[in-house]
């Protein structure tokens, strides 16, 4: 037996979420129809035998490293791959490289999850409008950085270490514009029970007052309403309010009791939207353009050093480890960085929170309202500290950086099964100029 029954939630309840599957459903499309073309690929590209005979060796060279691991048949056994993950591990300038990248990878993914709360809870804007400016910033600045990130590492012909450099270079100015954070911190607007008292009674961090206090209202029913005096209500139950028309979709409330009156209002039609109104009241702050401007400029810079990173990381190793030392980046990558963001930037949000939502069996749930200026200074703490991690050990990787000395054999780049026909040396005159 099928029940059927409806729940009345409107799109201005703010537990209203829409169609939130289309998103996800758009993007497996797009990704499958990616398989075509390229499944429309030969398995070596043309031309890449001579591209690989005219590349200068830059495999990073530490002092007590020796070449052991240069047999034609090295990596084609489960037996070879302690020895090659030792090799990688004890490569000083792959690990910070990687360190670094998963220090980014922290706060990118902490961002691109609760970036629209704080936009929305900074700006006063609706959830909706807030994911879509999120979106709008997140999604073109970072692939605007990747891309002018591989085209500058190209057109200039870095070397491993110049494409380090510029990694750093980029990550001390995404560090000095993430302080827009600080910048962005706009007051909480005035709410009844949290920052302002109901008409001057009642006492703030109890949203119940003389004026509701007969309505029985539910905290657990969270309606935001906007009141004639500037001030937000939690509900209208909570606003005192008795009575509301709907007018162009929107629901005006009156007879309120806790909402203070103009003594010379009169009871009409044309004066009721002087009570109260659905929603939440219009924000005073006007920093939101320039937040968005600064914030898409870090966004481009922060991805700028994503193609020279996995460039030098290429470049860093040995040939035959390269597809292990991506495997290894990426793996510390995701449990050092993209799992713990969003959970440690949960956390930190939550800290901020000034009023939770409480069911009626006393059982805290989401949180309603937080602390403004706190959220901005705590993710501006976030921000600054995996920065901070990032610049060092990018800078770190930069001071370790070694290329093979001058009678090194790079016999062990060269031995790629595409190009084993051809001759291949390292391009000793370069080699002497890099760093």
């Amino acid at each position: 037996v099928f029940l059927s029954y409806s729940i009345a939630i409107t799109e201005d309840d703010p537990r209203w979420l829409g169609a939130w599957w289309i998103g996800f459903l758009l993007c497996w499309l797009f990704a499958w129809s990616l398989i075509i073309p390229f499944l429309c690929f030969p398995k070596h590209l043309p031309g890449t035998a001579k591209i690989h005979s005219e590349r200068t060796c830059q495999t990073h060279q530490e002092k007590h490293s020796s070449l052991k691991h240069t047999e034609e048949n090295f990596g084609t056994s489960w037996k070879d791959f302690p020895g090659a993950l030792k090799n990688l591990m004890g490569n000083a300038v792959f690990m910070c490289l990687v360190i670094s990248t998963s220090s980014e990878a922290l706060i990118t993914t902490g961002f691109a999850t609760f970036l629209p709360k704080f936009i929305e809870n900074q700006f006063g804007l609706s959830s909706s409008f807030a994911a879509t400016l999120a979106g709008a910033v997140l999604i073109p600045g970072a692939a605007l950085g990747q891309i002018l990130g591989g085209i500058l590492v190209s057109k200039l012909k870095m070397t491993c270490k110049n494409s380090m450099k510029f990694a750093l270079l980029t990550s001390l100015v995404a560090f000095a514009l993430s302080f827009v954070f600080v910048y962005a911190n706009c007051e909480n607007e005035p709410f009844a029970g949290v920052s302002e008292l109901y008409n001057g009674t009642g006492k703030l961090g109890n949203l119940t007052a003389p004026c509701n206090s007969n309505c029985n209202c539910l905290r657990s029913y969270y309606y935001p309403v906007c009141g004639g005096d500037g001030i937000q209500y939690f509900s209208p139950c909570f606003a005192g309010c008795k009575n509301y028309i709907s007018k162009r979709h929107l629901k005006v409330y009156y007879n309120c009791s806790c909402i203070a009156k103009n003594t010379e209002m009169t009871p009409t039609l044309a004066n009721f939207d002087l009570e109260a109104k659905a929603g939440k009241c219009e924000n005073r702050c006007t920093k939101l353009p320039i937040f968005l401007g600064i914030l898409f400029a870090t966004i481009i810079f922060t991805f700028m050093a994503g193609t020279p990173i996995t460039v030098s990381i290429l470049r860093c190793v040995h040939h035959r480890q390269r597809s292990l030392a991506l495997g290894i980046q990426f793996m510390l990558l995701r449990l050092l960085g993209t799992i713990p963001g969003p959970i440690i930037f949960g956390l930190t949000i939550d800290s901020t929170c000034i009023l939770w939502d409480i069911n009626e069996c006393g059982a805290r749930g989401a949180c309603w309202i937080y602390n403004n200026i706190k959220m901005a200074h705590m993710l501006v703490a976030i921000s600054v500290t995996c920065k901070t991690i990032t610049i060092f050990f990018n800078g770190f990787a930069v001071f370790l950086y070694k290329p093979p000395p001058l009678d090194t054999d790079a016999s062990f780049e060269n031995q790629n099964p595409v190009v084993s026909t051809v001759s291949v040396e390292c391009d000793l005159s370069n080699i002497g100029h890099e760093g």
